[in-house]
């Protein structure tokens, strides 16, 4: 079959060869029957596999397949390449200037397509960097990150958008712009055969299909239908459901507890081996998991688990806004742009501002920016934390100015910082609040410091492994204090990890799930259900008070259940799909009550 592929090629382009130049000579027939068969069949196969790189192109079992089509496509192509340029060489085709001057409407029509081939390359290809780079983002995470400051990103993301999908949207732009402004004809001996004309009609026919193309790849792959729901819907389901910190009871013990709260990127159960409930054959997270012994964690299953990723709660900003304040990050409405402004849900009442009445001292620690998708105006609404982050390290002297590396800096001087302060937040004589986020496992790969040791064959696992050690190490260090004894620890993955690549091959049935522990809590451990507990991340809102010994009345807390209790969280009574349907659409009452800038004068 392979050598039968070969000749028939050879035949079929020799059989054009000798209609398009007349040759009597026997000996040359046999000549360029020759050149085509072994030539283009061999400058095809290298093309294939150097160039393109697909694999075993000469294996006997391709050619029993879709193969021998597309090998037979190709090649032709290349031999029609081939002849077009032996009829310029030999003459036989020339090119010509076309003197016809351009009609106003052609030149309309060609500039329309211009436009129509940069949308449409725009929407298609900013959609497949946008999907490869980031995984399937939800539309909310998309859209908010439009609406909220962008500093801070992590180094390396910029220059890849640049060389990657910008400079291709670039060539394709360019390369339509100029043969649509061209100007030609091709002769074949004297005689017209194609021209300018028909490129510019192929050109508008071509655009238009692009655009169109582009226009409902994107529609699909970004979900940009529910972001027309989540405008033009009006759900009360969130106003049915919230229960307000305003004015709900909450009772705090006469000993106020401590809290560490430590967000965990992209912390999941899947690290853990498939004993345990995770998806690996050897586990990732063995330090982390010893920590399991001592604590509480909820789980969706008989093993280890999590919340569900509800709507909007899939990213770092999203799942702090859900766990400090019983809310989803919906996204802005009414030109309403988080952060950018100075105001981020200035009408919820967060965990924060609980403690601050009660008389906490609070800091919040990133390795990052704290500016990038608002943060810093959400801590500073919501009440006096102290804000530690890669500018303030700069400030105070702890790295040079000019230092930057992965977000800012790397988690073994995150873990260290944290250690200075939450020693001097204790001598403070005040109950505390230290909020922090570590980074070297964010996508894509992570960041590898170069003491991480290598066991595994990925950089991601590798990660992985170091930062649960690190963890674990910084949370023993808590441990042996003389504060711990009244301090509450929590550690909770943020949100499912957007490694696109070192999921790639799992299987798609296993439901992966983020981390949740709470150590030294101040409840009743033995009373609690932490199994086959159906939750999302705004459960964690009650939760966590609760385990610093607050009583909430009535166990529920903005759209959270209190865990710990026996109340059934909304998930559990109304289904997952019904919360994330609902949670999905337009809410007037959360755009009035939460996102309002009016509200910050109202704040109680």
């Amino acid at each position: 079959m392979r050598l039968l592929l070969f000749l028939i090629v050879g035949g079929l382009l020799f059989f054009i060869d000798s209609l398009l130049f007349k040759k009597t000579d026997i000996k040359k027939k046999i000549k360029t029957g020759i050149v085509y068969t072994i030539g283009v069949n061999t400058l095809s196969l290298f093309i294939m596999r150097y160039i393109l790189k697909k694999e075993y192109v000469l294996s006997i079992e391709n050619y029993k397949t879709l193969f021998v089509l597309k090998y037979f496509l190709f090649t032709m192509v290349l031999g029609f390449i081939i002849l077009f340029i032996k009829g310029v060489i030999l003459k036989d085709i020339t090119f010509k200037t076309n003197e016809k001057k351009e009609k106003k409407g052609a030149i309309v029509c060609s500039i329309v397509s211009g436009i129509f081939v940069f949308l449409g390359s725009f929407l298609l290809i900013g959609t497949i960097w946008f999907i490869d780079f980031f995984g399937k983002l939800t539309p909310e995470q998309f859209l908010f990150n439009f609406n909220s400051p962008v500093t801070g990103t992590a180094s390396g993301v910029t220059e890849q958008a640049v060389n990657g999908p910008v400079l291709l949207l670039v060539a394709i732009l360019v390369g339509f712009s100029l043969l649509m402004m061209a100007k030609f004809e091709i002769q074949w001996h004297g005689e017209k055969v194609f021209s300018d004309r028909l490129v510019k009609r192929f050109g508008w026919i071509f655009s238009l299909g692009l655009l169109l193309f582009g226009l409902n790849y994107s529609v699909k792959e970004l979900q940009l239908v529910k972001v027309y729901h989540a405008y033009f819907d009006d759900s009360s389901y969130i106003k049915d459901n919230y229960r307000s910190p305003k004015t709900t009871k909450l009772e705090f013990p006469k000993q106020k507890r401590n809290l560490i709260h430590i967000y965990l990127e992209s912390y999941e159960n899947t690290y853990f081996d498939k004993k345990s409930g995770g998806y690996m054959k050897k586990n990732l997270m063995p330090d982390y998991e010893k920590l399991y012994a001592e604590g509480v964690s909820f789980s969706e299953s008989e093993k280890r688990g999590g919340a569900y990723q509800t709507y909007g709660s899939s990213w770092s900003v999203a799942s702090m806004v859900n766990m400090s304040t019983g809310l989803p990050l919906k996204i802005p409405m009414n030109g309403n742009s988080y952060g950018k402004s100075g105001y981020f849900l200035p009408g919820a009442v967060g965990i924060g501002d609980i403690l601050y009445k009660e008389g906490y001292n609070q800091t919040i620690m990133f390795g990052a920016d704290a500016d990038f998708g608002g943060l810093t105006s959400f801590f500073n609404n919501h009440h006096d934390f102290n804000i530690y982050d890669v500018k303030h390290a700069r400030k105070i002297g702890k790295i040079p100015n000019d230092y930057n590396v992965w977000w800012g800096f790397e988690d073994k001087k995150l873990y260290a910082y944290a250690q200075e302060e939450i020693t001097r937040l204790a001598n403070e004589g005040k109950p505390f609040n230290f909020t922090m986020e570590n980074a070297d496992t964010h996508f894509p790969d992570g960041y590898i410091e170069k003491d991480t040791p290598r066991p595994f064959d990925e950089q991601y696992a590798n990660v992985i492994f170091h930062s649960q050690k690190q963890v674990t190490d910084f949370v023993k260090w808590i441990q042996e204090q003389p504060f711990y004894d009244n301090t509450t620890i929590v550690l909770t993955g943020d949100h499912l990890s957007m490694d696109k690549k070192f999921f790639k091959d799992f299987d798609p049935s296993y439901h992966r799930t983020t981390t949740n522990l709470i150590l030294n809590g101040d409840f009743d451990e033995k009373s609690i259900q932490t199994t086959n507990r159906k939750f999302a991340p705004f459960d964690m809102y009650p939760t966590i008070l609760s385990g610093m010994g607050v009583k909430i009345e009535g166990n529920r807390l903005g759209l959270g259940t209190d865990l710990s209790s026996g109340e059934k969280t909304l998930i559990e009574r109304d289904s997952l799909e019904k919360v994330n349907d609902e949670l999905a659409k337009n809410s007037k009452f959360y755009n009035h009550e939460f996102v309002s800038e009016r509200q910050s004068s109202q704040k109680q």
